[in-house]
């Protein structure tokens, strides 16, 4: 699997107009060959702080999404931000879910008891 984090610093007035876009381009992307999902997040503490994620199959899905018309409206929006787009490309080799979870908190050591007086 292979990661897309897109971080965006953007300008206070232009926020709507940035989100909008984004929006838009979100369906066309989800159907792309290749695409497993694309989501956009806020940050809680700075609310201009952004981020689009988006988790593709292979690179070569990705690859073909970097090339394409959608992706270039997400670098149209430049002059939307207070400095250039952060992208970040991850390539995950292994995932895990809740079930490792579960595991480690079996092997879990027991912590003893401390009775304070």
């Amino acid at each position: 699997m292979i990661i897309l984090k897109i971080t965006m610093n953007v300008i206070l007035e232009k926020q709507k107009e940035l989100v909008q876009t984004l929006l838009s381009m979100m369906g066309p992307t989800e159907k792309a060959s290749g695409c497993l999902g694309c989501t956009l997040y806020c940050d809680m503490e700075d609310k201009n702080l952004l981020m689009f994620l988006g988790e593709w199959q292979t690179r070569k899905d990705l690859d073909h999404h970097l090339g394409s018309d959608i992706f270039s409206v997400l670098l149209g929006t430049k002059s939307l931000l207070h400095e250039p787009h952060v992208i970040q490309i991850y390539t995950i080799h292994q995932t895990e879910g809740m079930e490792t979870t579960h595991a480690s908190l079996r092997n879990k050591p027991k912590q003893a008891k401390t009775t304070i007086e």
